[in-house]
């Protein structure tokens, strides 16, 4: 396993719930912003450690799929466009 899957891992909680809140609203908990990669790489372990630790249903990205298949979201129906002069 490597160094990081290990920190993955071993994470809290807390620090799952931090990492969190702080892509969801830009900022570490001291107020400074995040920059791009930080923000890309807190999301990364956030979404590695649920996939670990959480129900597939509480995942970060989950779409909750129960009773709508054959929706007509899920399969689109051809339609004709007709143009008009």
């Amino acid at each position: 396993m490597s160094n990081y899957q290990d920190q993955i891992q071993s994470m809290s909680i807390e620090t799952y719930q931090n990492l969190k809140r702080s892509v969801e609203i830009g900022r570490w908990p001291d107020g400074k912003s995040l920059s791009p990669e930080q923000r890309q790489h807190a999301m990364q372990a956030i979404i590695a450690w649920g996939q670990l630790h959480l129900p597939e249903s509480e995942q970060l990205g989950h779409i909750n799929k129960a009773g709508k298949e054959g929706d007509q979201c899920d399969e689109p129906e051809e339609t004709t466009l007709m143009w008009k002069d």
